[in-house]
């Protein structure tokens, strides 16, 4: 006990699972993997120049993350695979500070163990982690905010208090600098902390000075930002706003999170029996499962998928959806889905019932008291109580869902990924719950869910990446025929990676800076299947006469090119991808 207490084991155990998984599922390609194509090629050109030059598709400042990319690409070389380890490298730092931030939160060794493994073993976290995205890297920096509020709370001494809120301030500032929307940390998380802090006079009063200083910072990196050519400005509240479907559509992606941390809330299905009114808690149960089938259901014969859409990270068919011409194979069978949904659902409904249970019983004795010298029996230096981490979460919730949904009415809606903070903040809560008003200790029955999920966070990561080697192979078997580049429509992420080998840009309307940088893009009239893809004002070098499709016979049928497969875990049948002609085959 003593060695795992001094060496951290359950945390070092976290950040190696974090690596194997990833790095078992080959998470290799030579092509842009959503919108990471554009960042990948601005570290590059850092490393190269030793400057920041923007491309276009940059909303985050990507500050801190493009500084560790390009260190990583002089490392090792000019490789999109060199670069997207750095992300690797912040995720498994990340495992392992979840962890100790979820004891810190005053839940025990085990207990955070098992709910760090629940969403690092996720495939949403796995497949980011292997990514250039920044949504890792903003992670990064809200939960190191978060660990140093807790240990200012926990602190003995004015001196270490303010230490650590100076921690917190600095980390998040600088970290902050990947995604502006993890800024939220030093701007509401560490106030919040000088709040229920208010009664030691110096603690206040250096924590604000160094506040003060955070904000500072904030305004003129932000200041900076908004005059780089080609970057596109976020607007707090859009133009068009219409309330009612951004709020129902940020509500239904609510509804994932029972799904992302499902191991954590199937632990609240044996509550279920305890309710006083089941016909009540069967409609709210059959209310979830209805709204997750027909709200904003891209593929309605596709029932009870327990994720938003296809354009999420996690679907049911096994890897991000690449915009292609047709829609993949389902990854996960009816069945498995319906199980799925209903345990999500099942979960979400056992945690409001003992919710409710325990603010009319107050908390439940505990069943037994763990051995002295185990990990469970060693509390923080000065416990942290439930309502002060409702006071420390509760108003950063607030204003990340308010500063989440005007993204709800842009064109491309909400994903699953803008969740991962607020994951983290369900895990501190939900495990608080269940370890003083269900269980002080975690059933061994619970664990079996973990290797079971890591396998399925596995297999969509390497899905993913061997879909985008398959369309790389495609690419030089279209070159080698002749076929540029420009001339194949290969999914968004693929082309908008073409466009930047023949421009300084993306051609996007939201750019201000160089001011008329947006060409407009006349509709292709003649290319019925490139303008139902919708991106392609974004790429006006790209004049496709092919495209790519799972279905040989879509849009003018099968072109005279060889199919490439891709293997797709677990099955032993590979998917496969087809070239097709985006024009009648008389006008090649």
């Amino acid at each position: 006990m003593q060695l795992v207490r001094r060496f951290r084991l359950p945390a070092l155990l976290c950040a190696l699972a974090v690596l194997c998984c990833a790095l078992v599922s080959r998470p290799y390609t030579t092509m842009g993997v959503s919108d990471d194509g554009p960042y990948l090629l601005v570290a590059q050109t850092l490393a190269r120049t030793g400057h920041i030059f923007y491309n276009g598709w940059e909303t985050p400042m990507l500050g801190f993350q493009l500084f560790l990319g390009a260190a990583f690409v002089k490392l090792f070389g000019y490789s999109l695979t060199a670069a997207r380890m750095s992300t690797l490298l912040i995720a498994v730092l990340m495992a392992f500070l979840l962890q100790r931030t979820l004891v810190r939160a005053g839940i025990g060794e085990r207990s955070a163990t098992f709910g760090t493994l629940a969403l690092v073993l996720s495939p949403l976290y796995l497949q980011l982690s292997v990514t250039y995205m920044t949504d890792i890297d903003c992670l990064f920096a809200i939960v190191l905010c978060l660990y140093g509020c807790l240990r200012a709370l926990e602190a003995s001494t004015d001196r270490d208090a303010i230490l650590w809120v100076c921690f917190a301030v600095a980390t998040n500032a600088v970290c902050g600098t990947a995604r502006q929307l993890a800024w939220l940390g030093l701007l509401v998380m560490v106030p919040s902390a000088l709040w229920l802090l208010r009664a030691r006079r110096r603690v206040l009063l250096a924590g604000g000075a160094a506040t003060f200083l955070g904000v500072l910072f904030i305004v003129g990196c932000s200041s900076w930002f908004r005059l780089q050519p080609y970057t596109e400005p976020e607007h707090l509240v859009p133009a068009s706003f219409p309330v009612g479907h951004s709020v129902g559509l940020l509500l239904h992606l609510l509804l994932d999170v029972p799904f992302l941390l499902l191991p954590v809330f199937v632990l609240f299905l044996p509550e279920v029996r305890e309710a006083r009114r089941p016909g009540a808690l069967a409609a709210v149960l059959i209310g979830y499962l209805l709204v997750g089938i027909h709200f904003f259901h891209p593929h309605p014969l596709f029932v009870l998928e327990p994720t938003m859409n296809t354009a999420s990270w996690v679907t049911a068919y096994g890897f991000y959806n690449p915009d292609a011409v047709s829609t993949p194979s389902v990854f996960l069978g009816t069945r498995l889905r319906v199980l799925l949904t209903v345990a999500s659902g099942g979960g979400l409904v056992g945690l409001a019932i003992s919710t409710l249970r325990s603010r009319a019983l107050g908390s439940k004795p505990s069943e037994a008291q763990p051995p002295t010298g185990s990990p469970e029996a060693q509390p923080p230096a000065r416990d942290i109580e439930s309502r002060q981490l409702l006071v420390l979460v509760a108003p950063f919730v607030t204003a990340y869902l308010l500063l989440v949904l005007p993204r709800a009415a842009s064109t491309f809606g909400l994903f699953d990924r803008y969740l991962l903070p607020l994951l983290v903040v369900a895990l501190v809560v939900v495990l608080r719950h269940y370890q003083e008003h269900v269980r002080p200790r975690l059933p061994l029955a619970a664990w079996v869910l973990i290797p079971v999920l890591a396998a399925y966070g596995m297999a969509t990561t390497h899905n993913t990446f061997s879909l985008c080697r398959a369309l790389v192979r495609l690419a030089a078997q279209m070159r080698s025929a002749g076929i540029p580049d420009t001339a194949v429509d290969q999914g968004w992420d693929f082309d908008f990676y073409t466009e930047l080998q023949h421009s300084n840009h993306i051609n996007d309307p939201r750019i201000v800076v160089p001011a008329h940088a947006y060409v407009p893009v006349a509709p292709p009239a003649a290319e019925p299947c490139w303008a139902k893809e919708g991106f392609y004002y974004y790429v006006p070098h790209l004049h496709p006469v092919y495209g790519v499709s799972f279905d040989p016979n879509a849009c003018y049928g099968p072109a005279p090119f060889a199919p490439v497969h891709f293997s797709r875990w677990p099955y032993r049948t590979p998917g496969t991808l087809y070239v097709v002609r985006y024009v009648p085959p008389q006008n090649p």
